[in-house]
């Protein structure tokens, strides 16, 4: 009998072509998933979410083992790409849906570079826009991309991410950390829309 809380849809691999861009968020190329990320990295768009729950809790994931990069290691609600000739945040809504199979209204918070070198398995150089949304249901995460989840109330992750920074992907300590510092009132209330 299938579950009907998961899903296991193959939603992408390492031939999917992500936009290469420079530093001012402007497309200078295509490549492959897995070269972008091999040696030093090469820069290339991306998008991270951070979906809220009623309680105002956030919606946390356990990377997929199988990952080449930090599988296995806790992380925001989704992360991913767009796809070429795709709008950032087209993606963004539908990775969520992809991942999640939530559908919600996404505020944009903001966009930064950065790179992560993981061991000798290769590196994340990332300009990455990140969103804020709200939802009332519960996942059905896709078990290609998802290991474990669960709903962590803010307080309770500042601690685990200081306590056992190991556990947390970088662009989720790096995420969180200004989403604290610059969106605290909207963190106190999961980030709603106001009418």
């Amino acid at each position: 009998m299938e579950d009907p809380t998961t899903n296991n849809e193959v939603i992408s691999d390492d031939h999917d072509l992500l936009i290469l861009v420079d530093s001012a968020d402007e497309q200078i190329g295509e490549l492959d998933k897995e070269a972008c990320h091999n040696g030093s990295g090469k820069l290339h768009r991306a998008i991270s979410v951070f979906i809220f729950n009623h309680d105002g809790d956030l919606l946390i994931q356990q990377r997929h083992t199988q990952k080449r990069l930090w599988g296995g290691v806790w992380s925001n609600s989704c992360c991913s790409h767009p796809r070429v000739g795709e709008e950032t945040d087209v993606a963004a809504h539908r990775r969520v849906a992809e991942e999640l199979g939530l559908k919600t209204d996404l505020n944009f918070l903001f966009k930064f570079e950065y790179r992560a070198p993981y061991a000798e398995f290769g590196t994340e150089h990332e300009l990455c826009s990140v969103y804020a949304g709200h939802v009332d249901g519960e996942p059905i995460v896709n078990t290609t991309e998802i290991q474990a989840w669960e709903w962590v109330p803010s307080s309770d992750l500042n601690q685990r991410v200081e306590q056992r920074p190991k556990d947390f992907t970088p662009w989720l300590q790096i995420e969180w950390a200004r989403i604290n510092a610059e969106f605290s009132d909207d963190l106190r209330c999961g980030f709603r829309r106001t009418p």
